[in-house]
Order: structure tokens, then C-alpha cells, then sequence
């Protein structure tokens, strides 16, 4: 017989509880909050997660009333699930304060999410009738194969790459997997970051002058520029 997940409480918290914070499930109502809908798109919002288990969770968020599938194969929040927004973003900015160390520790570095969120988050600086514009990213220390990344701009799309897509590469953009998720995260400017060249640029004066107008830091990086929370003990005696 399986056992129901419940925690047998009328509290609202622990019936909130039951559905938002089994594994998994604040990081899929993340990506949608994102502006992923599609399978795929959210799968690379959680690697790590098997397609069979998002699957499973994506049907219990349906039950819940918090996701719908429709038509073409698209997930979307309901009113119910946009409503968890300020939930997720209040868990974000407190890891932000709290547990900043963990945040960037080796275990929890992925460039393929980092330059995911990177690709989602960008401003589009190529309008209608203007030529594709190509950025490269290369993250020193990252494991083989997941070094290389680029961004190609067309209007109306970005794309992000992890094959050379062939492309002439306007600018080249060189720093380490640590670093840029620091600066993503806020914890660094990227002022900062050129001063202590843990971001180095190889471009025309303009395409580096640029990089700052359309590339977009995490949802988080406010909490990230202010200073770490510490916990206050009491005096000894």
C-alpha cells in the first residue's frame, strides 16, 4: 500500500507544503515563472532532473490546479500558480542573504543552467532589419566540453549554442565558470569583475561598451548586492 503524503494538518502551511515543497517542484514553478512553457525549454531549466520525473511532477501541479497543459503541447501557471510568485522570489533573495557561500560552492556550479539563465534573461540588442550579432563565451575551469557557449542574436530570437554554429563572432567574451555566476548572481559588479580581470573582452570599443546594455543579471542580484546576513550570537558571560 502506498503511503499518502500528507502531514495529516488542517495548517494551511502543511497543506501548501504537501504539493510545493516536494523535490523538484519550486524549481519547475521557477522555470515557468521564467517564461519557459515548453518541455524541453524546461528540462533545461532543471538538467539534472530526469524527463520521466518532470513529467510525473508537471501532472501533480495539474491535479493542484497550479499548471495547465494546453493546447501544443505549452504549460502554463494558472492565476493560482502566478500567485506563488513573490513565494519563489522571497526564497531566492533569503538564499541571497543567508546562504550566499553555498550558493556559488563547486557542487552547485552548472554552466549549462548558468548559460541558460544568461541566454533567457538577455536584452535583444538586434531590431528588425538589423544583422545577426554573435557573442562567444568561453568559462575557463569548466568541465570539457561545456567551455564554449554562444549567444546569436537575430531579430525577434536569441539562441544559445553549444556547437560553434558557424557564425562570425563579433565579441569574444573570456572569464571563468566561478566568476560568471558571481557576477550573474550580483555578488560581483562586472565593473568589479574587469578590474580584477576575471571578465576579459576581445571586441570592437563599441560591441564591449555594449555588453553591458543587454546582458541581464539573475532575478536575485538585487539581494546579491547587498552585504551577506550574519547571524548575531549573545556575548559570552
Amino acid at each position: 500500500m502506498v503511503e499518502k503524503k500528507s502531514y495529516g494538518q488542517f495548517c494551511p502551511v502543511a497543506v501548501a507544503a504537501e504539493v510545493l515543497t516536494e523535490r523538484w517542484m519550486p524549481l519547475i514553478i521557477r522555470e515557468l515563472l521564467c517564461g519557459s512553457v515548453r518541455f524541453n525549454d524546461l528540462q533545461r531549466g532543471v538538467p539534472r532532473m530526469s524527463p520521466a520525473l518532470l513529467s510525473a511532477r508537471l501532472k501533480r501541479l495539474q491535479a493542484a490546479g497550479i499548471v495547465e497543459h494546453r493546447s501544443g503541447g505549452e504549460y502554463h501557471l494558472t492565476t493560482a500558480g502566478r500567485e506563488l510568485f513573490p513565494v519563489i522570489e522571497q526564497m531566492g533573495l533569503w538564499a541571497q542573504r543567508w546562504l550566499r557561500h553555498d550558493l556559488t560552492a563547486a557542487a552547485n556550479l552548472d554552466p549549462n543552467l548558468l548559460m541558460w539563465d544568461i541566454r533567457r534573461n538577455v536584452r535583444n540588442p538586434v531590431g528588425e532589419g538589423e544583422r545577426r550579432y554573435v557573442t562567444e563565451f568561453h568559462l575557463s575551469g569548466a568541465p570539457e566540453g561545456r567551455r564554449a557557449y554562444w549567444l546569436v542574436f537575430e531579430p525577434g530570437l536569441v539562441d544559445l549554442c553549444t556547437i560553434d554554429p558557424g557564425f562570425d563572432v563579433d565579441l569574444y567574451v573570456e572569464t571563468s565558470l566561478p566568476a560568471l555566476t558571481r557576477v550573474w548572481l550580483g555578488h560581483v559588479s562586472i565593473d568589479q569583475a574587469i578590474r580584477d580581470e576575471q571578465l576579459t573582452f576581445d571586441g570592437s570599443r563599441r560591441d564591449v561598451a555594449a555588453f553591458r546594455s543587454w546582458f541581464a543579471l539573475s532575478l536575485f542580484a538585487r539581494a546579491g548586492r547587498e552585504p551577506a546576513g550574519r547571524e548575531t550570537r549573545p556575548a559570552a558571560g
